[in-house]
């Protein structure tokens, strides 16, 4: 009797402190601390190398037909090519008598390229600045896409580039680089293929430029900055709790995930990783769960 007395206060005592534990838990325990918040994240200014290269996509085209007028008056005499003819640079294409003064002069092609919309025959009369012909040139370029985003990264690019073609030739340069943007917005680079490189038109190729390399320079994560081509804005973090101090820097150098600081910054300053409203990117980590099946969370990079 007293041995099931005392399994009774036992497991009473037992329920009693359950029931507390699920209803009215210490109130020191579930109190939240009010310095616990969330912080910014801090980076130190830091010395180290930026290489800015670019490798952009695109295919070879052959350059565009361009018109070639008259420089003669008089009469033409001959035409010695045909519509659609291939002729190569100072060709014979006719032949114009020439009024004044009185001569026969042969008009020769300016390049290799093509001969299309001939416009001139036997016994025509011409006048300077008359569109004879249009020219195909026998010249090709590589012209490559880029995002618009990229653009300022090419601002004082290099006037060569690098251009490899799928199952083509060994790697070689390319001259004349130049951005263009449409109307539209697109963008795209187009540099030219030497006179020397066997190529054909529609070719896949890729054209990789060098934009900037600087060593032992004073660098901060692009996230930090507010703006990114030639200057920008930073928050510099004190380290006493005050709110941050925003402060103009000047940029060099971007690879698109550092950027050189030329002014505005010292060496061991602080600053916010990330620029004010800010959204770091949401990163999805995937587990098993069991044989076959996987679960997958987000949250938040930093």
């Amino acid at each position: 009797m007293a041995t099931r007395l005392l399994l009774v206060v036992i497991f009473g005592a037992c329920a009693a402190a359950l029931v507390k534990i699920a209803f009215f838990p210490d109130r020191a325990e579930s109190v939240v601390s009010p310095e616990a918040s969330v912080t910014d994240p801090i980076v130190a200014v830091e010395r180290g190398s930026v290489v800015n290269a670019l490798s952009l996509s695109g295919n070879v085209a052959r350059d565009d037909a361009y018109a070639v007028r008259g420089e003669l008056n008089g009469t033409v005499l001959a035409v010695h090519v045909g519509e659609g003819a291939a002729v190569a640079s100072g060709q014979k294409l006719y032949t114009v008598r020439q009024d004044d003064p009185r001569k026969d002069i042969d008009v020769l092609a300016p390049e290799a390229g093509d001969v299309s919309e001939l416009a001139i025959v036997k016994g025509q009369t011409t006048t300077v600045g008359t569109e004879t012909y249009k020219l195909t040139p026998a010249r090709y370029h590589l012209l490559a896409t880029v995002d618009p985003v990229q653009l300022y990264r090419l601002v004082n690019a290099p006037t060569e580039a690098t251009v490899t073609i799928t199952g083509g030739p060994a790697p070689f340069a390319c001259t004349g680089v130049g951005v263009q943007v449409t109307a539209e917005g697109t963008a795209s680079v187009r540099c030219a293929v030497p006179a020397d490189q066997t190529v054909f038109a529609g070719l896949p190729a890729k054209m990789d430029l060098a934009l900037g390399q600087v060593d032992d320079a004073l660098v901060i994560p692009v996230t930090a900055v507010q703006g990114g081509a030639g200057s920008g804005k930073v928050w510099v973090d004190a380290g006493d709790g005050s709110d941050p101090e925003e402060r103009s820097v000047m940029l060099g150098v971007n690879d698109g995930v550092m950027v050189e600081v030329t002014e505005g910054l010292a060496e061991e300053d602080s600053i916010r990783q990330f620029v004010p409203g800010f959204v770091a990117p949401v990163e999805e980590f995937c587990y098993e769960v069991s044989p076959g099946v996987e679960q997958c969370d987000s949250g938040m990079s930093w």
